[in-house]
């Protein structure tokens, strides 16, 4: 009796159990605001636990000629020591890792992409089948959003793995495939010209793709030789690495040039000035206010140039926005070569109530080379040679270090402003590449606490540090700087000249330029023994005073440009060159009179 119980008990657990079960799911379909989503939570969870294998799918897209082949996976057991093992052994995935867009779309694309893929999968447990819908619904929004060159790019991706098909023996063996081909070639070639983005392809694109997708697609079918498109591809790869060397070298040099040549109407202008200049008379070749020369109680700058545009543009900009121009006083040096065009510019073109004096640097009789080191080097014939020979280029990996312009004493005139201005007792010095946009007058009630120099940092760039410019695996340097010192800029500097003088400034400077007769010390220019002049002797100025850049560095902060009371185009992008950053450019052109008759004459245009 016992028993029976016991059989009914459990024929009613097996009968009745699975009609609840039944019932309480068609309930959840009948209430599916409170337990649909439950249930489709399980099925997912379901398919995911479950090693079901996936069935083959091909998945396109309507800017795209690549498939992508979903295949089972016939390892989802593997730890990851085991997958990372295999991806490292894997070649293909290494050069893949490693290759341009184009070459990665040339190898996918590949009759056997899919055991790649099956790799790949390997690797990864299998996806669920839930989730390809989300994906397709990722793709049609990336669709919306493609960027405005998706076609360009496709074309040139079109282009290389048509070069990679042409350049193995299978199609090589095909005539009728090459032909194809090479045909094709030319036809994307011609399509797809200078175009940037979509909107510069001509109409008939689409269609050119559309039949270079189908003979790639014949080029596949043919080659099926995995191993010959690897070793391809890295051949590929490595040629384009040594043709990007090649280029950014060319780039470097041409750049220079370009930055070192002098543009035809700048060269028109000087010639132009200097006969107008010699057809005044003596008393018209004169400048007016130079009794306020020696006045210390000015505002006084100097500046050394010989781009009479430049220097133009430098004072202008200072004029315009000084609160008493009548109490400015600029003091330009230039050479021989320009100093009547220079004179007969401000001649010409008076800076208000401001005052203009114009030096030769010929009549610095002081200047020679028994009492300037740096101008014996400058004219020593193994200076000559280090900058002109062009067998020695290769010893230097940067060609600025090889700017002939450091051969110029203008340059290095900055080091001897006591001497210039022996009755002044503050003095500004300016670059000729700089733009003014506030009052400066501030500078000169600053207290340098001791110091000489007044400059604004720059070492929140890494590469602004005294190691950048100064060779510390010479014990002379190493002893006596540290090579984390923050450097700092030259192109809008106070310097106290009471205490320069004081301290024998000009005195450390020819110290230093001796030691270094044989470039071992530095290389480049007057910053680093600007660096070791001054070291320990300069007074940091707020950044807002003099904000570098525009002149390499299309990225500068908006902000610190508006802010700024100089802005400095230092590096070979100058304003007045056409390779100069367009935006920069209009801060720089408007302190020109691009209506000046010698300007047109000598078709200089914004």
């Amino acid at each position: 009796m016992k028993v029976r119980h016991i059989v009914l008990g459990l024929l009613s657990i097996s009968v009745i159990a699975p009609i609840f079960l039944y019932t309480d799911r068609v309930g959840s379909f009948v209430n599916p605001s409170s337990s649909r989503r439950d249930f489709l939570d399980d099925v997912s969870a379901f398919e995911t636990s479950t090693a079901l294998k996936e069935p083959i799918g091909v998945v396109y897209s309507d800017h795209s000629t690549v498939t992508r082949e979903h295949k089972s996976a016939r390892v989802l057991s593997a730890t990851d020591e085991e997958r990372q093992q295999q991806q490292l052994s894997n070649p293909i995935r290494q050069v893949i890792d490693r290759a341009p867009p184009g070459l990665t779309t040339a190898l996918d694309s590949h009759p056997n992409a899919s055991d790649i893929s099956a790799i790949e999968l390997e690797q990864q447990p299998t996806q669920p089948s839930g989730k390809i819908v989300q994906e397709h619904s990722d793709n049609k929004h990336d669709r919306l959003t493609e960027p405005a060159d998706a076609q360009v790019r496709h074309l040139k991706d079109q282009l290389i793995r048509a070069k990679l098909y042409l350049s193995l023996s299978a199609i090589k063996n095909n005539p009728h495939v090459t032909r194809e081909l090479r045909l094709r070639v030319k036809e994307v070639t011609r399509a797809l010209g200078d175009a940037t983005k979509d909107s510069d392809l001509p109409k008939n694109a689409v269609d050119k793709l559309k039949a270079m997708d189908q003979s790639l697609e014949k080029g596949k079918q043919i080659q099926d030789d995995c191993a010959a498109v690897v070793k391809k591809l890295r051949a590929m790869l490595h040629s384009s690495e040594e043709q990007l060397r090649v280029h950014k070298k060319q780039t470097m040099f041409l750049t220079q040039l370009t930055a070192k040549t002098l543009p035809k109407g700048l060269h028109c202008l000087p010639l132009r000035l200097t006969t107008e200049y010699y057809t005044l008379n003596s008393s018209q070749q004169n400048f007016p206010n130079q009794q306020k020369l020696e006045d210390p109680r000015l505002y006084h700058y100097a500046l050394f140039s010989d781009n009479i545009l430049a220097a133009a543009v430098v004072v202008n900009s200072t004029i315009s926005h000084a609160k008493h121009p009548s109490d400015h006083v600029f003091h330009i040096v230039t050479d021989k070569l320009n100093y009547a065009a220079m004179r007969m510019w401000f001649l010409s073109n008076p800076p208000g109530k401001a005052t203009i004096q114009v030096q030769n640097i010929e009549e610095f009789t002081w200047l020679n080379s028994s009492y300037s080191p740096v101008l014996k080097q400058l004219g020593s014939p193994s200076m000559i040679d280090y900058y002109f020979r062009a067998h020695r280029a290769s010893s230097d990996s940067n060609l600025k270090f090889r700017n002939p312009k450091y051969l110029s004493i203008l340059n290095h005139l900055r080091f001897y402003l006591p001497e210039i201005f022996p009755k002044l007792n503050k003095v500004l010095f300016l670059d000729d590449d700089i733009v003014v946009q506030k009052d400066l007058t501030g500078l000169w009630s600053l207290d340098l606490k001791g110091n000489v120099n007044g400059a604004v940092e720059t070492c929140g760039e890494s590469f602004h540090r005294f190691d950048r410019y100064l060779n510390f695996s010479n014990p002379l340097i190493s002893k006596n700087f540290d090579p984390h010192a923050c450097g700092w800029a030259y192109g809008m500097n106070i310097f106290d000249l009471a205490e320069w003088r004081r301290q024998s400034i000009t005195e450390v400077y020819h110290r230093w330029q001796r030691l270094n007769r044989d470039r071992q010390l530095w290389k480049l220019g007057t910053l680093p023994p600007g660096l070791i002049t001054f070291w320990k002797r300069t007074y940091s100025l707020d950044k807002s005073w003099h904000v570098l850049g525009l002149g390499y560095n299309p990225n500068v902060n908006q902000r610190e440009i508006d802010r700024a009371a100089v802005i400095h185009y230092n590096g070979n992008l100058k304003p007045w060159l056409e390779i100069g950053i367009p935006k920069y450019k209009i801060y720089w052109a408007k302190y020109v009179d691009y209506e000046t008759v010698y300007l047109r004459e000598c078709n200089i245009n914004p």
